[in-house]
């Protein structure tokens, strides 16, 4: 009887050693699983993670695709049998794409690991192990538009500069151009000369994320902003443009000393005036200003996933006149990178929030079948409805009567703000241009840097026309 107590015994033993393994066991597959269809990016796309490695022994790179399923880039099989990756398009995606030698940069980079997985039935998966071949990696499905890049970058033509395009409402990026730039498929035999880089041409710089830039009269918009916020009558103001301001001994010019004559705050807005918008500035509560500048993204996080350079916005109580009116019409001290510029015309274009950029839209296998899609989160609301149609109100007349009017009279209705930022001591100026496009409740955001080029009139505005013909014009 006892033999057999203690028999019972073992066997619960035992019974309860396999059950406690076997739950280890179901809980450490479960935390694998849970892991790998993470978001653990950043540990696995770390260059020193050796499972990179591992994965490329098995697994041929996916491609990277544009959102109208053209091959942005893909892996070959060259001459001597060794996978290389080739980009068909050449220069035209290369600050998007990224490259993948040398280095990896952009999508190349970010999206790493997921090119390196291969969601193939188990099945074929094993055929493929025992016969030593490789299996099909998935593929990268992005927000890019081949047509909208290619106008965005023949627009751009051999001037510095950046073009970034995105739906204002969801974020997705339609192009991206950064100029000079460079071809991902020469890399390797050009590396030297980039990295030397003689004309210092930073062409392996983005600048359409990377570049920071006075964001000059696009600046207005804010500080127009903060001036209805701070004067419920804001639509009484009144100024006598002279061509100039004077305050304090402090004299700040319009351009080219145009004088406006009298105008409200609208037509000072879509004329651009300085003047106006100087002497504005110096009205300004400098603690709200900042306040709302911080709202809008300045001197914080902007929420993307790729390489970008925070824009900075300083406005201190030491601030004398001087700085106070350039600070006002987007001089002095603030700097901005395309990619934050076209956020804050999105917000005005979306109704008031702030919209998460972004090119990545999808995993798909080998068959097309989508096994990932990424979602993004909008931002705050920073805008209220009765400062988004004013707003609108004003960003349209610029196109109607202002800086702006080349865009007027086309089948798309237009909203934009153009610059004319000082780059030195001089009257050296890059060209800006901010703005939004719709047509049949379909919109594109656009903003638009054109280095040492002159006034935004005359270099961004028909850049960004050309856009807005590649969704909403005569080119489709």
């Amino acid at each position: 009887m006892k033999k057999r107590s203690d028999k019972n015994n073992d066997n619960r033993n035992i019974a309860v050693i396999s059950y406690s393994l076997m739950i280890i066991f179901v809980v450490l597959i479960g935390y694998i699983v849970v892991f790998l269809s993470g978001d653990n990016m950043e540990l696995l796309n770390n260059p020193y993670n050796k499972a990179q490695e591992i994965f490329a022994e098995y697994t041929t790179r996916g491609s990277i695709l544009s959102a109208d399923g053209k091959v942005i880039a893909e892996t070959v099989t060259d001459d001597d049998g060794n996978e290389v990756r080739k980009y068909p398009y050449n220069n035209m995606f290369a600050h998007a794409a990224g490259h993948f030698d040398n280095g990896k940069t952009g999508l190349e980079a970010q999206y790493n690991v997921y090119m390196l997985n291969a969601s193939i039935n188990p099945v074929v998966s094993a055929v493929n192990e025992l016969k030593d071949e490789k299996n099909p990696g998935d593929s990268l499905v992005t927000t890019l538009d081949t047509g909208i890049q290619k106008a965005a970058y023949d627009a751009l033509g051999s001037h510095r500069g950046a073009v970034i395009a995105l739906n204002p409402e969801n974020g997705n990026i339609l192009c991206m151009v950064s100029k000079p730039d460079f071809n991902p498929n020469t890399i390797k035999s050009n590396w030297d000369d980039l990295i030397e880089d003689d004309n210092n041409e930073s062409a392996l710089l983005n600048r359409a994320t990377q570049g920071l830039y006075p964001p000059g009269s696009t600046f207005k918009l804010l500080t127009l902003i903060e001036y209805m916020r701070e004067n419920s009558n804001y639509r009484d103001f009144t100024f006598d443009c002279k061509g100039s301001a004077s305050i304090d001994s402090y004299k700040i010019n319009c351009y080219k000393k145009k004088r406006h004559g009298k105008e409200d705050i609208v037509e000072a807005f879509a004329s651009s005036c300085n003047s106006a918008f100087a002497t504005i500035g110096t009205e300004l509560n400098k603690k709200q200003f900042r306040t709302l500048c911080n709202s809008f993204l300045f001197n914080s996080e902007i929420p993307v996933n790729y390489e970008y350079k925070k824009s900075t916005f300083v406005f201190n109580k030491s601030f004398d006149t001087g700085e106070v009116m350039q600070t006002a019409i987007g001089q002095g001290k603030t700097l901005i990178s395309p990619l934050h510029n076209a956020i804050i015309i999105s917000a005005v274009a979306n109704g008031g929030y702030i919209v998460t950029p972004h090119i990545a839209d999808k995993m798909v296998n080998e068959s097309g079948r989508t096994v990932k899609t990424f979602s993004y989160k909008n931002g705050n609301t920073v805008l209220k409805p009765e400062e988004v149609n004013f707003l609108r109100e004003c960003l349209l007349e610029v196109t109607k009567s202002g800086t702006g009017y080349a865009l007027s009279g086309q089948k798309y209705t237009v909203y934009g703000k153009t610059g004319t930022a000082q780059y030195d001591s001089g009257d050296n100026s890059h060209a800006w241009y901010i703005g939004y496009a719709e047509l049949d409740g379909k919109k594109i955001a656009v903003s638009i840097i054109v280095e040492k080029a002159g006034t935004g009139s005359d270099y961004a505005v028909p850049i960004a026309k050309k856009i807005f013909d590649a969704l909403l014009g005569y080119n489709r």
